[in-house]
């Protein structure tokens, strides 16, 4: 350990090429070839007819972060869109929450929940 944070502060000689060994990367490979159990999508929302593609990608259970912040200048629509969203979160048992000052809403599918607690900083 001692030997580690001596070469990251720069107070011992860097290592030669024998103090390093090649790692087998083709386990790496074979499971990053499988398919993933869900992705994580983003979505930019203009009016009411972007909802369709962004609740399918709720229903194929992935997890979608949605730019809302042009239908902040249109109450109603943002309202509409709002209530659309949360009826799919309802309707898969997943979750929602808006973010960055309501200008971000992330939706999750079943059995994927958002904490509210934050993580470090200033709360």
């Amino acid at each position: 350990m001692v030997k580690i944070l001596d070469t990251l502060l720069g107070r011992s000689a860097p290592s030669s090429e024998d103090d390093y060994m090649d790692l087998d990367l083709e386990s790496f490979e074979e499971a990053e070839s499988s398919a993933p159990a869900l992705f994580v999508k983003i979505a930019t929302v203009g009016d009411i007819k972007d909802s369709p593609k962004i609740k399918d990608e709720v229903y194929n259970g992935n997890i979608v972060i949605v730019d809302i912040a042009r239908l902040k200048m249109d109450k109603v629509m943002y309202e509409r869109v709002l209530k659309d969203l949360k009826e799919v979160a309802k309707d898969v048992n997943g979750d929602i929450i808006g973010l960055g000052d309501q200008r971000y809403v992330v939706i999750t599918p079943m059995s994927v929940k958002i904490s509210r607690d934050k993580i470090g900083g200033v709360v």
